[in-house]
């Protein structure tokens, strides 16, 4: 038995998640839809809606069929389904049919997404004992960037081809990508620990962090913890989702930017929403979880706070496009801190709950925007609701560091004994 080459299972797991990460390029198909099917903008918008709530639902309740059938069998089912969900939203514009529209996209790819998303992430946590955060960064890098690969892809297809042309072509390309990705895919052996670092604890230069539990989702769905970790990323999201949906109209209104000029800023925003997932997620390897979230937090507090009252056009994005790389590394970090918490026991099933808390801020995100700005009449007074969520995320987070000591304290007093 040839063991498998732990980069190139980080590599099929970006493979999966750069093919599902193309739904955050659904905005490029929403004029083109509207021009040629006479649908309003709500219309157009519920597929992708649909689509990240079943994302929520089916992460959340596919997760123990992944624990127990593994990466690859998910993974391929994820391939099926995000396919076939492309292809069908083909099928759906040439019938003219926004139920079949929203079943194909939303259900059936919202389904392939879910899957699709955790399948890998739990795998790759367990290949890389020694560099959690960078493993699971990779791959959700690859999901942030997407949009950056195929948003241009499918304006140049549906310009050749046409919409349904599209979706078709797009359907079996991302089918073919995910399920050769998933073919590598495989669990390590419960002992397994690299190479070299296995040579540096032998050495004693290195120390296997031991994780503070090792536990299933019934058990840590009744620990504190758990809930600390979805408010975390409730909020972390929610005000993320928020910036992304009105950077553009914000940067029109607070700086007087062209409508043009801040479509790039917002492509810009893409960009650092994909770093920051790589960026924080390997520094969490040195800082720990716990501190990166607090950092995250402390940071964003003031960063919302100030937003508004930039007047310079530099500062305003040098901090618009921090506060993305926070939103990329909250999503990238939590893989690695579940398993810190938790073990590596339902990695995968914990994970697919705690991204209801996505779901959840996919829906209230944007309400909350849109109620502030009519009470308030302008955008900028949303960014200090955000500024009070992020406080309250940061009290969170210092909770979480205190939790967690004193379960050390526990279990260094219990092993002393």
């Amino acid at each position: 038995m040839v063991e498998k080459n732990r980069w190139l299972m980080a590599l099929s797991a970006v493979g999966v998640h750069i093919c599902i990460g193309s739904v955050y390029a659904w905005s490029v198909y929403v004029k083109p839809i509207q021009a040629q099917m006479n649908w309003d903008l709500t219309d157009v918008t519920i597929a992708f809606s649909v689509a990240i709530f079943f994302l929520g639902l089916s992460a959340a309740l596919m997760g123990k069929f992944v624990e127990k059938n593994g990466p690859r069998v998910s993974a391929i089912i994820a391939a099926s389904l995000f396919g076939l969900g492309t292809m069908g939203s083909g099928l759906a514009i040439m019938m003219e049919s926004k139920l079949l529209l929203y079943f194909f996209y939303g259900v059936l790819g919202g389904c392939g997404l879910g899957i699709g998303y955790i399948s890998p992430v739990s795998t790759l946590v367990k290949w890389f004992p020694d560099k959690r955060g960078m493993a699971t960064g990779l791959a959700i890098m690859g999901f942030g960037f997407a949009s950056a690969v195929w948003g241009p892809t499918i304006k140049i297809l549906i310009e050749a081809v046409g919409i349904s042309g599209t979706f078709f072509i797009l359907g079996a390309t991302y089918f073919v990508i995910m399920f050769a990705s998933a073919l590598y895919l495989e669990k390590p052996h419960d002992e397994y620990l690299p190479k070299r670092f296995e040579q540096k604890i032998k050495e004693g230069k290195k120390k296997i962090k031991e994780d503070l539990a090792f536990i299933g989702l019934n058990e840590a769905v009744k620990t504190p913890r758990f809930y600390g970790l979805w408010i975390m990323l409730f909020i972390n999201i929610t005000c993320g989702i928020a910036i992304i949906g009105v950077a553009s109209p914000l940067l029109q209104e607070v700086l007087g930017m062209t409508a043009i000029a801040a479509a790039a800023a917002v492509g810009l925003m893409g960009i650092f929403n994909g770093a920051g997932r790589l960026i924080w997620a390997s520094l969490s390897d040195y800082l720990t979880r716990p501190i990166v979230y607090v950092i995250f937090f402390a940071t964003q507090i003031v960063a919302f706070y100030m937003l508004p009252s930039i007047k310079e056009i530099v500062v305003f994005q040098v901090v618009l496009y921090f506060i993305m790389t926070c939103y990329g590394g909250g999503f990238a970090s939590i893989p690695a801190y579940i398993g810190d918490i938790f073990g590596t026991k339902e990695l995968g099933a914990i994970h697919g709950y705690i991204l209801t808390a996505w779901a959840a801020a996919g829906l209230v995100g944007p309400l909350i925007i849109s109620m502030v700005k009519d009470a308030t009449g302008s955008y900028s007074q949303t960014l200090y609701v955000f500024a009070g969520f992020f406080i309250l995320a940061f009290i969170v987070s210092i909770a979480m560091i205190i939790n967690i000591k004193s379960i050390q304290k526990k279990k260094l007093k219990h092993h002393n004994h």
